[in-house]
């Protein structure tokens, strides 16, 4: 049997323990060995039903002895978006491979200088950056783009991701959260997901080129913005809308990909995938549900990209960029009332 990797996870919040705790102990290809988190307290928190997993904090042993350790290959990162870029350095510098929480960072600027500090000592240090997002993993997203492909270029589009993020619910109480120091709030944190899946499903000839938004905040919990609507200008001349919002009454996922050949809806929480050919008059239906979910599946593929030396794309930093940038640019817009904003760096 081939040797497990040695992996700590830097972070003790609520997605670590709901998401990549579990996911990593599912994992065949990787080992638990560390944690650390700022507070002793904290990790132990995490760690309440592990056995043989060392724990680290600035008030016990320090994050740089975690770093240290031979047998630990990897890390996952999973902290508050401000913070992320240091530690992924500190983690890079130490020969470890890194899979970072999305987003990338929390502006353009910072992402762009992550990126080239990487490119420019990844060969020093030997060690691999990924970005995770889940929605790259999603059956209904990977055989959704597969069917938009089959039918030829892309004409229209259209985005909604609309719910109500309450107040006193598990996210927005995390304190990072509830009084953001990055852009747009609960936009970057949450819409960077559904941008994701947008750019899967419109693919690099149909990438977006500029952007016109409105934003707005209607939840007074959810500072500086909760809402974004925007109209997209696609590199192929298509069009489309693009409509987020943690702060409506009105309640939907879908996203809907029209080409030359016909139309695809895709419904990713449902795990439904729905093709229209042009000329029918009903579509057909076919079910895309994740054996594991999107987080169990990215680990999995990080974990094999190290085993077989080969990073996967779906985890490049300039994925991860070209999300952020999207949604940068819905913000910028939105401060200039609706000011067309271009984009150049999307994959």
């Amino acid at each position: 049997m081939a040797e497990k990797i040695g992996v700590a996870i830097i972070g003790s919040g609520i997605f670590v323990k709901e998401q990549h705790l579990p996911a990593v102990q599912a994992s065949s290809d990787l080992e638990l060995r560390a944690i650390y988190s700022r507070s002793l307290q904290s990790a132990q928190n995490v760690a309440s039903t592990l056995s043989h997993v060392d724990l680290y904090s600035d008030d016990s042993k320090p994050l740089s002895e975690l770093l240290s350790r031979p047998d630990i290959r990897a890390v996952i990162i999973a902290l508050p978006i401000p913070v992320q870029p240091t530690y992924i350095k500190q983690a890079l510098s130490a020969g470890k491979h890194v899979l970072a929480e999305k987003p990338i960072a929390k502006d353009v600027v910072t992402a762009r200088e992550l990126i080239q500090w990487y490119t420019s000592n990844a060969s020093t240090h030997n060690a691999t950056l990924a970005i995770a997002e889940q929605f790259r993993y999603f059956n209904a997203f990977i055989i959704g783009a597969q069917r938009a492909r089959e039918l030829g270029p892309v004409l229209n589009f259209r985005v909604r991701m609309q719910t109500c993020i309450q107040p006193g619910t598990k996210y927005i109480s995390t304190a990072w959260r509830a009084a953001p120091e990055y852009q747009g709030g609960f936009l970057l944190d949450g819409g960077v997901h559904s941008i994701a899946g947008m750019r899967c499903l419109l693919g690099s000839e149909a990438a977006a080129a500029s952007l016109s938004a409105f934003t707005a905040q209607h939840q007074k919990y959810l500072p500086p913005v909760d809402t974004a609507d925007a109209t997209v200008r696609l590199r192929n001349g298509g069009l489309g809308t693009l409509s987020i919002s943690f702060g409506t009454t009105a309640t939907g996922n879908e996203w809907v990909v029209a080409c030359e050949g016909g139309e695809v809806v895709v419904r990713p929480f449902e795990g439904l995938v729905t093709v229209k050919k042009r000329g029918e008059a009903e579509g057909t239906t076919e079910e895309a549900k994740d054996a594991f979910g999107g987080v169990k599946q990215e680990v999995f593929a990080w974990a094999k990209s190290i085993k077989e030396g080969k990073p996967d794309p779906q985890q490049s930093p300039q994925e991860a960029l070209g999300d952020l940038e999207i949604l940068e640019a819905l913000v910028k817009s939105g401060q200039r009332d609706g000011i067309p904003v271009n984009l150049y760096h999307q994959t």
